[in-house]
């Protein structure tokens, strides 16, 4: 447990306050208090019973798809002189990590008693994936998801309301990821008692951040498995993946976050460039303040006002990151690097053509940053492709027809 920024003896797990460092805590409105309370002092032991673990095991096994393929990319190791594997999330069922969290999350809100879902969603990915769960449950489902998003991710939101979710926009601010998050919450505060809001990614007032952090670590528990299988180590030299809000890094980073010598590498949207005032890499903008109910880094302005972020990709387009990433990052732990909107769309048109495997754009900033490492012959790289580039076939036939690559 941390219990202060001295003394720590893993980096898995908050303090009894929701707390990484300095990072994280529950900054709510009074009444939410109750909901949060309840979630706080429940999670651990209705996550810890065996009946539950043997519903979310068999689920992921037998409705998800897991364990996820762990491919060895060669193509795309011989171009790079090393080798890499791609941690395969993108062919489990609806696409994406997404559905690893939406899983555990609907039977913990089953177990508590509520009859009424909410999500936020920002590419689209957690909202099919929580409408999925909600459409194999019964339960009835509210995805918030951002105006300009809706129009750039429409399979998916069809696919959200093909399977019995009500989508609603949300039009205030940049009309994105976090201005969904905004209305879900206001959801949530009008709807206390029967309403358990499934939130997608290690953001959020704790227990959130560790929670989906726990359902996501079957990731890396998965890696040093099939690793131990394919080499003969469970430990890579280095972990890659995305972060937005930052789920799939958590996962992917989880059971190698206390092992020092496995280097782990963040990809935050650098958008159109660092500092082109069109970006989402929050590390190198924001600074340590409160969104969405914790305390981590968050672009904003000098007087505290929230910065508008931009990313190509939708997942990636939010001004802070979760707890435990501003945690990694501070602490130095992990290395946060940044790619752009060009750099990302060259990154999947390359994976696409070695290796016949079309990602997701989130995914393809993580790819980016191979052309940033001073990789070997010697290293082994895992890289998270989060999810598959259905939903972002648009953006990709608008980049041929435009001659951008």
């Amino acid at each position: 447990m941390i219990e202060n920024r001295i003394t720590v003896k893993s980096i898995k797990s908050p303090n009894e306050q929701g707390y990484y460092g300095k990072f994280g805590g529950a900054y709510i409105p009074e009444m939410l208090y109750p909901n949060v309370e309840e979630l706080r002092t429940r999670y651990l032991e209705i996550m810890n019973e065996a009946a539950f673990q043997k519903e979310y095991r068999t689920l992921l096994k037998d409705y998800v798809g897991r364990p996820s393929p762990l491919y060895l990319a060669g193509r795309l190791s011989a171009k790079y002189n090393t080798s890499i594997y791609l941690k395969r999330e993108d062919l489990n069922h609806t696409g994406a990590h997404k559905i690893n969290n939406t899983v555990g999350q609907i039977l913990l809100a089953q177990r508590l008693g509520k009859r009424r879902i909410i999500a936020e969603t920002g590419a689209g990915q957690h909202g099919v994936a929580t409408a999925t769960v909600c459409a194999l449950k019964g339960i009835e489902c509210i995805v918030y998801m951002g105006e300009k998003d809706i129009a750039r991710q429409a399979p998916n939101v069809a696919r959200m309301k093909m399977l019995g979710a009500k989508v609603v926009p949300a039009v205030s601010g940049s009309k994105t990821l976090k201005d969904a998050t905004n209305e879900a919450i206001r959801d949530w505060i009008n709807n206390p008692t029967d309403t358990h809001y499934i939130i997608g990614s290690v953001v959020g007032p704790h227990p959130y951040p560790d929670m989906v952090a726990r359902f996501q670590s079957v990731i890396s528990e998965e890696i040093r498995a099939q690793l131990r299988e394919k080499t003969g180590s469970e430990l890579p030299t280095h972990v890659i993946a995305c972060v937005g809000g930052g789920s799939n890094a958590a996962g992917t980073f989880y059971h190698f976050l206390d092992d020092a010598s496995v280097e782990l590498i963040a990809v935050e949207a650098a958008g159109r460039g660092v500092h082109s005032g069109k970006s989402a890499a929050t590390t190198q903008l924001g600074k340590p303040g409160v969104l969405h109910g914790s305390r981590s880094y968050v672009m904003q302005t000098e007087d505290g006002q929230v910065v508008e972020p931009h990313s190509i990709s939708a997942g990636l387009d939010y001004p802070g990151i979760g707890p435990l990433h501003a945690y990694l990052y501070d602490s130095g732990r992990a290395t946060f690097l940044s790619a752009t909107d060009d750099e990302a769309l060259k990154a999947a048109f390359e994976l696409t053509r070695l290796e016949g495997i079309i990602p997701a754009l989130e995914s393809s900033h993580a790819l980016a940053a191979l052309d940033q490492l001073q990789l070997n012959e010697k290293d082994t790289v895992v890289l998270c492709l989060s999810g598959r580039g259905d939903k972002d076939m648009a953006t990709y036939m608008y980049a041929m027809e435009g001659g951008m690559l």
